[in-house]
């Protein structure tokens, strides 16, 4: 009824503003009530502008068909506020971030209105709050509402209620046809910063390919992109854009056509790509969309932490009839990106067998394991167990003799310790059986690590294969630096910012250096007067374990952690500590 007095104050007596609220609604008591005077007679007060929008959980690009799910970030316009009053922007909702959104009744999320001296400001004011506005997790009419309100007819004022039946919405985002075995959101370099709280950095497991699918597409280093395992997606593009798919051997198709790996592919509004599983070797594969994805980030970063079910796309792994949006789809098309293509040389070889560089310790030989132990484990080819994940790639190997008959006030087994911080990519013994730690793995626990995988070969933890076999190099951190600062330049080429890509090479297989860090132990400081004993051991290129006093719980010991830490963490924020990252306490570490 509002809709009807307006248009026929408009149509038949040149009214061209909207009428007040107040107004229409005593003109519908007064209709009920059979009092009201003949339109032609009324007098209404023009008193500014209002308009409205509903926000609804449901999807413009399959016929407004109702969305379920989780609410993994909500925000509203600045200054908005619920119920009426003078503010010129209000704001009726239900939700907030973690809401579940059912099936069961009406999937109107809320109202926006707002109030201004005319219809123009409204309409100005309208658009700035839908632009402010963000909603995850689910799809929602959002996007279609900034459509409306940005279309000349709409602006002008000359809509009629056939208007939106013309209006053709394309949807910035790719949809999921399936979702493959394992697909998930990931950036690099992760989720820094909460390592102290357990929180573990997640990103992509082949960082490599990662990187490298990027700067294919003309994305900046740290954009989101998929990261698939075992299987890839088949996802149908609503609108243009470009797309690379890197990592281990996959079929790849577009609209059933066979296209290339390692390679920016221009994908067509509508075109349909397809990964299928991968052909032999090899456990992950990228995929980057030129301009990133857009999904919130949540404690800095944008990555899946499936465990934690929070980063990504509705912290999960994508499923059937997902859509996934798209920060910046044309950034590629207009940059020319398509086509381009990375050199045979920068092309990891992806097989069977893994020659991995890593750097001896934190815990060594004589303390925890015998000479005899150390040669076996860098003499091993360990094969990788078919229970391997993001968590950990666990390995199956001979049995070491071990130091110690025990693990004292740790444990039974020797392999015990009192929790310690790991390091991502540590070969934590877990009793008998070494397991490498992931990007989603634990930040401490209670068990020896002989060796960390230096910042340079991480990216073949993702790679690893059940089935396949894996050889530890001892390396010195100069070797480590080395290979990550020739890692780096690879990078820099593709992403031309370096010399001459078919100049460039990737690190070649690392190989033993015997008289390399004999010791983990960096520094020892004795224990004087009331001070205890302190020891500081390296766990792989990018990381230290500071240990306080003997191999005993004792709760001074912690106390000295945490002052520690916390004095740390002071001059960090103080800017005095520029290449600190994260900060794990342990026990006695």
């Amino acid at each position: 009824y509002f809709l009807v007095v307006n248009t026929r104050l408009q149509v038949e007596h040149g009214v061209t503003e909207q009428v007040s609220g107040v107004d229409l609604v005593a003109w519908m008591v007064q209709l009920a009530a059979g009092t009201l005077l003949p339109l032609h007679t009324l007098k209404p007060t023009l008193r500014g502008a209002s308009i409205q929008v509903c926000l609804y959980a449901e999807d413009p690009a399959r016929n407004f068909q109702p969305s379920t799910g989780v609410l993994t970030e909500v925000c509203w316009p600045a200054g908005a506020q619920a119920g009426p009053g003078a503010h010129p922007l209000r704001l009726d909702t239900w939700v907030e971030r973690g809401t579940e959104v059912p099936a069961h009744y009406d999937p109107m999320l809320a109202k926006l209105i707002v109030t201004a001296d005319t219809r123009e400001a409204a309409l100005a004011a309208l658009q700035q709050a839908l632009a402010a506005t963000r909603i995850a997790g689910i799809e929602t009419n959002l996007a279609y509402l900034r459509q409306v309100l940005a279309e000349p007819t709409f602006q002008q004022g000359r809509q009629t209620t056939r208007f939106l039946g013309t209006l053709r919405h394309v949807a910035q985002a790719f949809e999921v046809l399936d979702g493959g075995v394992q697909t998930t959101v990931q950036d690099w370099p992760g989720r820094q910063g909460h390592w102290d709280v357990g929180v573990p950095p997640s990103g992509p497991m082949d960082a490599y390919a990662h990187r490298v699918a990027n700067a294919l597409v003309g994305n900046a280093a740290d954009a989101a992109a998929l990261e698939c395992t075992m299987a890839g997606p088949t996802l149908r593009f609503h609108t243009a854009a470009v797309v690379a798919v890197t990592g281990a051997p996959a079929p790849v198709t577009l609209d059933g056509v066979p296209m290339p790996m390692w390679q920016a592919i221009a994908v067509p509004a509508g075109g349909v790509l397809a990964v299928g599983r991968l052909v032999d070797t090899g456990c992950r594969l990228a995929i980057a969309v030129g301009g990133g994805l857009d999904v919130p980030l949540y404690l800095g970063s944008r990555s899946t932490f499936t465990l934690g079910q929070f980063g990504g796309h509705a912290g999960r792994t994508l499923r059937v009839g997902d859509m996934v949006h798209l920060a910046a789809p044309q950034a590629a098309l207009d940059q020319g990106r398509a086509g381009r293509g990375t050199p045979a040389s920068l092309q990891p070889a992806i097989g069977h067998h893994w020659d991995v560089g890593v750097l001896y310790g934190p815990h060594g030989a004589p303390d925890f394991f015998t000479p005899d132990d150390v040669a076996m484990f860098f003499g091993t080819d360990w094969q990788v167990h078919y229970n391997s994940s993001r968590t950990g790639v666990r390995l199956i190997g001979p049995r070491p003799q071990w130091a110690r008959r025990d693990g004292g006030e740790a444990g039974l087994h020797p392999s015990n310790i009192h929790d310690n911080a790991y390091a991502i990519g540590a070969i934590d013994f877990t009793g008998d059986m070494p397991v490498i730690l992931g990007p989603d793995g634990p930040s401490l626990g209670g068990f020896v690590c002989p060796a960390v995988v230096v910042d340079a070969e991480l990216w073949k933890l993702g790679q690893l294969r059940p089935g396949d076999t894996v050889r530890f190099h001892r390396l010195s951190l100069d070797q480590a630096a080395q290979r990550s600062a020739q890692l780096e330049a690879a990078l820099a080429t593709l992403s031309g910012s370096g010399a001459d890509p078919q100049q460039a090479q990737l690190p070649a297989a690392p190989q033993d250096d015997a008289t390399a860090c004999p010791s983990p132990i960096v520094l020892e400081d004795p224990a004087r007067d009331e001070v205890p004993a302190m020891v500081i051991r390296q766990a792989g290129d990018r990381y230290l374990l500071v240990e306080f006093g003997p191999l005993v719980l004792d709760i001074e010991l912690r106390l000295r952690v945490h002052v520690l830490m916390t004095a740390l963490q002071a001059r960090q924020a103080a800017g005095g500590l520029p290449g600190l990252i994260d900060l794990t306490p342990g026990i006695r570490s």
